[in-house]
Protein backbone atom coordinates (compact mmCIF):
# COMPACT_ATOMS: atom_id res chain seq x y z
CA UNK A 1 0.00 0.00 0.00
CA UNK A 2 2.40 3.05 -1.34
CA UNK A 3 -0.51 5.59 -1.61
CA UNK A 4 -0.48 9.31 -0.36
CA UNK A 5 -4.05 9.79 -1.95
CA UNK A 6 -6.02 9.73 1.26
CA UNK A 7 -7.87 6.51 2.32
CA UNK A 8 -11.12 7.57 2.25
CA UNK A 9 -10.95 9.56 -1.12
CA UNK A 10 -9.93 5.73 -2.01
CA UNK A 11 -12.66 4.35 0.16
CA UNK A 12 -15.36 6.99 -1.73
CA UNK A 13 -14.29 5.46 -4.93
CA UNK A 14 -14.43 1.91 -4.34
CA UNK A 15 -18.08 2.40 -2.99
CA UNK A 16 -19.14 4.42 -5.80
CA UNK A 17 -17.76 1.61 -7.99
CA UNK A 18 -19.06 -1.82 -6.24
CA UNK A 19 -21.21 -0.23 -3.35
CA UNK A 20 -21.04 0.10 0.41
CA UNK A 21 -20.92 -3.80 1.90
CA UNK A 22 -18.17 -4.53 3.69
CA UNK A 23 -17.53 -8.17 3.79
CA UNK A 24 -15.64 -10.04 6.97
CA UNK A 25 -13.49 -13.25 6.73
CA UNK A 26 -13.77 -14.68 9.44
CA UNK A 27 -13.18 -18.09 10.01
CA UNK A 28 -14.88 -19.77 12.94
CA UNK A 29 -14.84 -22.95 13.28
CA UNK A 30 -18.15 -23.41 13.22
CA UNK A 31 -18.02 -22.04 9.69
CA UNK A 32 -15.18 -24.19 8.66
CA UNK A 33 -17.55 -27.01 9.58
CA UNK A 34 -20.07 -25.74 7.89
CA UNK A 35 -18.47 -25.95 4.56
CA UNK A 36 -17.07 -29.63 5.28
CA UNK A 37 -13.45 -28.46 6.40
CA UNK A 38 -11.26 -29.30 9.51
CA UNK A 39 -10.52 -26.79 11.97
CA UNK A 40 -7.00 -26.59 10.92
CA UNK A 41 -4.29 -25.10 8.99
CA UNK A 42 -5.46 -26.51 5.95
CA UNK A 43 -8.95 -26.09 6.44
CA UNK A 44 -8.22 -22.61 7.45
CA UNK A 45 -6.61 -21.65 3.85
CA UNK A 46 -9.27 -23.01 1.93
CA UNK A 47 -12.07 -21.27 3.51
CA UNK A 48 -10.21 -17.90 3.71
CA UNK A 49 -8.93 -18.40 0.11
CA UNK A 50 -11.97 -19.29 -1.17
CA UNK A 51 -13.80 -16.89 0.76
CA UNK A 52 -11.87 -14.15 -1.38
CA UNK A 53 -11.89 -15.24 -4.53
CA UNK A 54 -15.85 -15.14 -4.45
CA UNK A 55 -16.38 -12.09 -2.75
CA UNK A 56 -12.83 -9.77 -3.34
CA UNK A 57 -13.98 -8.98 -6.82
CA UNK A 58 -16.68 -7.69 -6.04
CA UNK A 59 -16.91 -5.77 -2.70
CA UNK A 60 -15.60 -2.80 -1.82
CA UNK A 61 -13.78 -3.50 1.60
CA UNK A 62 -12.60 -6.62 2.96
CA UNK A 63 -12.54 -7.24 6.42
CA UNK A 64 -10.71 -10.05 8.04
CA UNK A 65 -11.08 -10.78 11.79
CA UNK A 66 -6.91 -11.34 12.72
CA UNK A 67 -8.12 -13.36 15.62
CA UNK A 68 -9.26 -16.29 13.59
CA UNK A 69 -5.72 -16.65 11.76
CA UNK A 70 -3.80 -15.80 14.64
CA UNK A 71 -4.88 -18.53 16.57
CA UNK A 72 -3.08 -20.93 14.02
CA UNK A 73 0.05 -19.73 14.99
CA UNK A 74 2.75 -18.31 12.74
CA UNK A 75 1.26 -20.06 9.44
CA UNK A 76 -2.75 -18.48 10.55
CA UNK A 77 -0.90 -15.18 9.92
CA UNK A 78 1.03 -16.62 6.60
CA UNK A 79 -2.59 -16.91 5.09
CA UNK A 80 -3.99 -13.63 6.63
CA UNK A 81 -1.38 -12.20 4.46
CA UNK A 82 -2.00 -14.38 1.32
CA UNK A 83 -5.74 -12.97 2.50
CA UNK A 84 -4.65 -9.29 2.13
CA UNK A 85 -2.74 -9.71 -0.76
CA UNK A 86 -5.11 -11.61 -2.84
CA UNK A 87 -7.78 -9.35 -1.68
CA UNK A 88 -6.31 -6.22 -2.77
CA UNK A 89 -4.93 -7.99 -6.26
CA UNK A 90 -8.99 -7.84 -6.90
CA UNK A 91 -9.46 -4.46 -6.30
CA UNK A 92 -11.14 -4.53 -2.64
CA UNK A 93 -9.47 -2.44 -0.12
CA UNK A 94 -8.48 -4.19 2.84
CA UNK A 95 -9.69 -3.35 6.79
CA UNK A 96 -8.27 -5.29 9.17
CA UNK A 97 -9.80 -5.76 12.19
CA UNK A 98 -7.68 -6.15 15.26
CA UNK A 99 -9.18 -3.80 18.11
CA UNK A 100 -5.33 -2.68 18.81
CA UNK A 101 -5.07 0.08 21.47
CA UNK A 102 -1.37 0.69 23.63
CA UNK A 103 0.86 3.52 24.54
CA UNK A 104 4.07 5.17 22.84
CA UNK A 105 6.39 3.25 21.30
CA UNK A 106 3.73 -0.25 21.29
CA UNK A 107 0.72 1.87 19.81
CA UNK A 108 3.61 2.90 17.12
CA UNK A 109 4.76 -0.52 16.80
CA UNK A 110 1.25 -0.89 15.75
CA UNK A 111 1.36 1.37 13.77
CA UNK A 112 4.00 0.18 11.74
CA UNK A 113 2.69 -3.43 11.47
CA UNK A 114 -0.13 -2.60 9.98
CA UNK A 115 -0.40 0.77 8.55
CA UNK A 116 3.48 0.96 6.95
CA UNK A 117 3.63 0.01 3.51
CA UNK A 118 6.63 -1.91 4.11
CA UNK A 119 5.16 -4.50 6.81
CA UNK A 120 4.24 -7.69 4.94
CA UNK A 121 0.87 -7.46 7.24
CA UNK A 122 0.39 -3.49 5.63
CA UNK A 123 -3.78 -2.66 4.96
CA UNK A 124 -5.67 -0.10 3.99
CA UNK A 125 -7.36 0.91 7.24
CA UNK A 126 -7.29 -1.41 10.73
CA UNK A 127 -10.01 -0.99 13.40
CA UNK A 128 -8.37 0.39 16.66
CA UNK A 129 -9.51 0.64 20.65
CA UNK A 130 -9.76 4.60 22.09
CA UNK A 131 -10.19 3.20 25.89
CA UNK A 132 -7.14 4.51 27.20
CA UNK A 133 -7.78 8.20 26.04
CA UNK A 134 -8.13 8.88 22.15
CA UNK A 135 -4.44 10.59 22.07
CA UNK A 136 -2.74 7.13 22.75
CA UNK A 137 -4.11 6.42 18.91
CA UNK A 138 -1.86 9.43 17.61
CA UNK A 139 0.68 7.20 16.09
CA UNK A 140 -1.72 5.14 13.97
CA UNK A 141 -3.09 8.59 12.93
CA UNK A 142 0.09 9.74 12.12
CA UNK A 143 1.17 6.71 10.44
CA UNK A 144 -2.43 6.82 8.27
CA UNK A 145 -1.87 9.88 7.56
CA UNK A 146 1.63 9.80 6.23
CA UNK A 147 0.77 6.74 3.91
CA UNK A 148 -2.66 7.25 2.91
CA UNK A 149 -4.53 4.65 5.75
CA UNK A 150 -7.32 4.43 7.48
CA UNK A 151 -8.23 4.04 11.37
CA UNK A 152 -11.64 3.03 12.36
CA UNK A 153 -12.24 3.78 16.21
CA UNK A 154 -14.45 1.65 18.62
CA UNK A 155 -17.22 4.37 19.38
CA UNK A 156 -20.83 2.70 19.90
CA UNK A 157 -21.09 -1.33 19.90
CA UNK A 158 -23.56 -3.79 20.37
CA UNK A 159 -22.51 -5.84 22.68
CA UNK A 160 -24.15 -5.17 26.23
CA UNK A 161 -20.83 -4.52 27.78
CA UNK A 162 -19.61 -1.58 26.16
CA UNK A 163 -22.43 0.43 27.59
CA UNK A 164 -20.69 0.47 30.41
CA UNK A 165 -17.50 2.68 29.03
CA UNK A 166 -19.18 4.17 25.88
CA UNK A 167 -22.50 5.66 27.91
CA UNK A 168 -20.13 6.98 30.87
CA UNK A 169 -20.41 10.90 31.39
CA UNK A 170 -17.26 12.63 31.39
CA UNK A 171 -16.56 15.94 33.80
CA UNK A 172 -17.34 18.06 30.72
CA UNK A 173 -20.87 16.34 30.20
CA UNK A 174 -20.46 14.66 26.68
CA UNK A 175 -20.56 10.45 26.94
CA UNK A 176 -17.17 8.64 26.15
CA UNK A 177 -18.39 7.91 22.72
CA UNK A 178 -19.73 11.55 22.11
CA UNK A 179 -15.53 12.32 23.12
CA UNK A 180 -14.40 9.90 20.02
CA UNK A 181 -17.03 10.65 17.80
CA UNK A 182 -15.94 14.69 18.57
CA UNK A 183 -12.38 13.57 17.78
CA UNK A 184 -12.81 11.86 14.64
CA UNK A 185 -14.96 14.95 13.59
CA UNK A 186 -11.70 16.91 13.77
CA UNK A 187 -9.34 14.70 12.09
CA UNK A 188 -11.81 14.63 9.24
CA UNK A 189 -12.28 18.08 9.01
CA UNK A 190 -8.94 18.92 7.50
CA UNK A 191 -9.34 16.10 4.71
CA UNK A 192 -12.53 17.73 3.82
CA UNK A 193 -11.39 21.08 4.05
CA UNK A 194 -9.27 20.30 1.55
CA UNK A 195 -11.82 19.16 -0.89
CA UNK A 196 -12.01 15.71 -0.36
CA UNK A 197 -15.15 13.45 -0.46
CA UNK A 198 -15.17 12.12 3.01
CA UNK A 199 -12.09 11.73 5.91
CA UNK A 200 -9.99 8.67 6.23
CA UNK A 201 -10.92 8.34 10.16
CA UNK A 202 -14.13 6.58 11.15
CA UNK A 203 -15.91 5.23 13.92
CA UNK A 204 -17.37 1.45 14.92
CA UNK A 205 -21.35 1.79 15.63
CA UNK A 206 -23.12 -1.70 15.62
CA UNK A 207 -25.51 -1.53 13.20
CA UNK A 208 -28.12 -3.17 16.18
CA UNK A 209 -27.36 -0.81 18.44
CA UNK A 210 -30.89 0.34 19.14
CA UNK A 211 -31.46 4.53 19.21
CA UNK A 212 -28.78 6.92 20.04
CA UNK A 213 -28.77 10.63 20.99
CA UNK A 214 -25.16 11.39 19.67
CA UNK A 215 -24.02 13.57 16.25
CA UNK A 216 -23.12 10.28 14.08
CA UNK A 217 -22.23 12.59 11.27
CA UNK A 218 -18.54 12.58 11.30
CA UNK A 219 -17.31 13.60 7.97
CA UNK A 220 -15.90 10.10 7.59
CA UNK A 221 -17.03 7.07 7.54
CA UNK A 222 -19.27 4.57 9.83
CA UNK A 223 -18.79 0.76 10.25
CA UNK A 224 -21.51 -0.49 11.04
CA UNK A 225 -21.27 -4.60 11.75
CA UNK A 226 -24.24 -6.81 12.58
CA UNK A 227 -25.85 -5.98 8.79
CA UNK A 228 -27.63 -9.60 8.26
CA UNK A 229 -27.43 -12.72 10.32
CA UNK A 230 -26.82 -10.58 13.20
CA UNK A 231 -29.77 -8.79 12.82
CA UNK A 232 -28.91 -5.27 11.45
CA UNK A 233 -31.53 -4.24 8.40
CA UNK A 234 -31.51 -1.46 5.86
CA UNK A 235 -34.42 0.21 7.78
CA UNK A 236 -31.87 0.39 11.19
CA UNK A 237 -29.16 1.70 9.20
CA UNK A 238 -31.52 4.56 8.28
CA UNK A 239 -33.25 4.92 11.51
CA UNK A 240 -29.54 4.64 13.81
CA UNK A 241 -28.14 7.26 11.59
CA UNK A 242 -30.10 9.50 10.12
CA UNK A 243 -28.05 11.77 7.57
CA UNK A 244 -25.42 9.78 7.98
CA UNK A 245 -26.45 6.70 6.68
CA UNK A 246 -24.29 7.97 3.40
CA UNK A 247 -21.22 7.12 5.00
CA UNK A 248 -22.27 3.91 6.33
CA UNK A 249 -19.95 0.22 5.40
CA UNK A 250 -22.41 -2.26 6.38
CA UNK A 251 -20.79 -5.00 7.71
CA UNK A 252 -21.63 -8.73 6.74
CA UNK A 253 -19.68 -12.03 7.53
CA UNK A 254 -22.15 -15.24 8.23
CA UNK A 255 -24.74 -13.63 5.58
CA UNK A 256 -22.32 -14.44 2.95
CA UNK A 257 -20.14 -17.41 3.95
CA UNK A 258 -22.83 -19.52 5.22
CA UNK A 259 -23.35 -20.07 1.68
CA UNK A 260 -19.78 -21.57 0.84
CA UNK A 261 -17.97 -22.89 -0.30
CA UNK A 262 -20.55 -22.44 -3.41
CA UNK A 263 -18.45 -19.51 -4.66
CA UNK A 264 -21.24 -18.19 -7.24
CA UNK A 265 -23.70 -18.26 -4.36
CA UNK A 266 -21.35 -16.14 -2.07
CA UNK A 267 -20.50 -14.03 -4.88
CA UNK A 268 -24.28 -13.41 -5.63
CA UNK A 269 -25.03 -12.48 -2.40
CA UNK A 270 -22.42 -9.47 -2.30
CA UNK A 271 -23.94 -8.20 -5.30
CA UNK A 272 -27.42 -9.13 -4.00
CA UNK A 273 -26.67 -6.74 -0.59
CA UNK A 274 -24.78 -3.80 -2.64
CA UNK A 275 -28.23 -3.79 -4.65
CA UNK A 276 -30.10 -3.20 -1.68
CA UNK A 277 -27.95 -0.81 0.30
CA UNK A 278 -28.18 1.34 -2.99
CA UNK A 279 -30.99 3.03 -1.72
CA UNK A 280 -28.28 4.48 1.41
CA UNK A 281 -26.29 6.49 -1.08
Amino acid sequence: MSTTVPFGTRLHAAVAERGPLCVGIDPHAALLESWGLGDDLAGLERFALGAVEAVAPHASVIKPQSAFYERFGSRGVAVLERVVAESRAAGALVLLDVKRGDIGSTSQAYADAYLDPTSPLAVDAITASPFLGFGSLDPMVRTAQRHGGGVFVLALTSNPEGAQVQHAVAADGRTVAGTVLDSLRDLNAAEVAAEAPTGSFGAVVGATIGESAEDLDIAGPLLAPGYGAQGGTLEDVRRIFGAAARHVLPSSSRDVLRLGPDVAAMRDAVLRANDELAALR
